[in-house]
């Protein structure tokens, strides 16, 4: 349970302040929060100086919470033993509060505390002040909708983005009033609500951004509605979900959602990845056929039994057929979640292409109509544009669901500039977007290297279209692809140096797209981004 201790000061030498409207909102609010029984607040008015350390000491908070008058560079606003005005200033405050490593966040919901509230951020994760002057109303909606998110199960960056809403859509102008500060030396662990990591307290825990990311993490930004379709989708039998992006867009991310989602529902579920399909088994169809069957039996930990089914005169796509209809899927008491990643692989050998994908096709067909194929529930996901010759009534990709992944938009790269600690207005997150685009993997580079402290955003963008940049392996590879194709390169030399959209024919346009290289603009593409003009202007002779 975490502690919120509301501390609240209103001398009677001042303005007289709504301060038990406020609290009784945040309590109100917090009571019907569903993670209600995870907090406890602890009122105490008519703050003294001498009473913050004593109060602090008595219960330990993990949540300060501070309503009252603000003086700018003067201090805070408590009460002497008269009842009037008292002065703490903001060195004293900082002091005060490292001596307390169990506390999590400060809320000085007082005017002109920012000042405070930079001094308190030294040593203190998460501390919110305020700007300027601030409204009663301003005040009271911030805290209710910071409490609200808390209560919700939100971190605290987010409550912060909640309470600064909250005034918005109340239709107060003072909605940009409240500033976040983020600790220089210990920034937010995230993953724990902002609590202080006892691994190690110095440095900043965020995820390097390599790979699909992690299910628990919280730096995975949905694209709403497609989460939703799919997990709707997974549960309908017989279905099938074909999920098509460039690389590094979130694909394999999103699968792992699916059919975690799936298993949640008492599904078994099984990932199988055809970059891991050895030379020998992608040039032969019997022995891709039994590597494709064992490797799922091996993912639901089932015994082997192939030699059982993989004898007598039928052919390889029968004896698969079979091991699933006869074993595999009676195995399993409810559903089967199959995700097939990187199906691309398959797309270079046109000799098991055409089979295999038939026999996708065939199962979900079955699974219309016979009720053990309706337990099987695909998700394929591939980059790549189906150039081989697949016969309508013989092709998985035109059934199904088709997801096309987008690139973030201006709203979901905020919320990731958020989830990395960034206390950035909007001018720099435009910045960032009209120099990325919305990449979800090139955004989260620039992110990830600025949150570590090492290198601010202009320096970030001046390298990062250069060898020394941060994205120079990616750069890189997408040239050695490109150069593998004179016309290729030929069509985007075109796009970059153009200053409009350029229609470079349908073949070259997929293909530059397949890579996210590109993007559409009606039957014409332009440049995926700037980083990407930038560097392959200097790397193709284009000036």
């Amino acid at each position: 349970m975490k502690k919120i201790l509301i501390l609240s000061a209103n001398p009677k030498d001042t303005s007289p302040l709504r301060l038990a409207e406020e609290v009784r909102e945040i309590q109100a609010g917090l009571e019907r929060a569903k993670k209600r029984e995870q907090f406890e607040i602890i009122s105490r008015l008519a703050m003294r100086p001498e009473d913050l350390q004593r109060t602090l000491l008595d219960y330990e908070p993990e949540i300060i919470h501070f309503s009252g008058h603000g003086n700018g560079d003067r201090g805070l606003v408590l009460e002497n033993n008269s009842g009037e005005s008292q002065l703490v200033s903001a060195k004293s405050l900082a002091g005060l509060f490292k001596l307390f490593q169990n506390i999590e966040c400060v809320v000085l919901n007082a005017c002109y505390s920012e000042v405070q509230a930079k001094a308190i951020s030294e040593h203190i994760n998460c501390v919110v002040g305020m700007k300027q002057e601030i409204g009663d109303k301003a005040a009271i909606k911030f805290a209710v909708g910071f409490y609200d998110a808390l209560g919700a199960g939100r971190a605290y960056n987010d409550a912060f983005e909640f309470g600064c809403n909250s005034i918005d859509l109340a239709g107060i102008s003072e909605y940009s009033t409240p500033i976040l500060k983020l600790s220089e030396n210990i920034k937010i662990d995230i993953n724990n609500n902002g609590k202080k990591s006892g691994l190690n307290q110095n440095k900043i825990l965020i995820e390097n951004p390599e790979g699909q990311v992690p299910l628990d993490s919280t730096f995975y930004i949905e694209r709403p509605p497609i989460e939703y379709d799919c997990y709707e989708t997974i549960l309908k039998p017989g279905s099938l979900i074909r999920i098509k992006a460039p690389r590094q867009m979130g694909k394999s991310s999103l699968m792992t959602r699916i059919l975690n989602h799936a298993t949640k529902k008492s599904y078994q579920a099984a990932n199988l990845n055809f970059q891991d399909a050895d030379a020998d088994f992608l040039g032969n169809l019997d022995k891709f056929l039994q590597w494709f069957c064992s490797s799922i039996t091996e993912e639901l930990n089932l015994p082997d039994k192939l030699n059982h089914y993989w004898k007598g005169v039928l052919g390889s796509k029968n004896k698969c057929t079979k091991y699933f209809e006869k074993y595999l899927l009676p195995q399993i008491s409810g559903a089967l979640a199959l995700g097939l990643d990187e199906v691309d692989e398959v797309f270079k050998h046109p000799e098991i292409a055409t089979d295999f994908f038939g026999l996708l096709r065939s199962w979900h067909e079955r699974g219309k109509n016979e009720l053990v194929w309706k337990k099987l529930r695909l998700v394929i996901v591939h980059s790549k544009e189906v150039y081989i010759p697949l016969n309508i009534n013989q092709s998985p990709f035109n059934v199904g669901l088709p997801i096309e992944l987008p690139e973030f938009n201006q709203s979901q790269v905020h919320d990731l500039v958020i989830r990395h600690g960034l206390n950035w207005n909007s001018f720099y997150t435009d910045k960032l977007i009209d120099f990325l685009g919305g990449h979800p993997y090139l955004i989260r580079v620039a992110l990830y290297e600025i949150a570590r402290g090492r290198i601010n955003l202009d320096s970030f963008i001046q390298l990062s279209a250069t060898e020394e940049g941060a994205y120079s392996d990616h750069l890189r590879r997408h040239l050695l692809i490109l150069q593998q194709d004179d016309d290729l390169v030929w069509a985007f030399k075109r796009v970059i140096s153009a200053d409009v959209s350029v229609d470079v024919g349908t073949n070259s346009a997929f293909k530059l797209r397949s890579m996210g290289l590109v993007k559409f603009q009606g039957n014409a593409v332009i440049p995926l981004c700037d980083l990407y003009r930038q560097y392959f202007s200097n790397r193709l002779g284009i000036n």
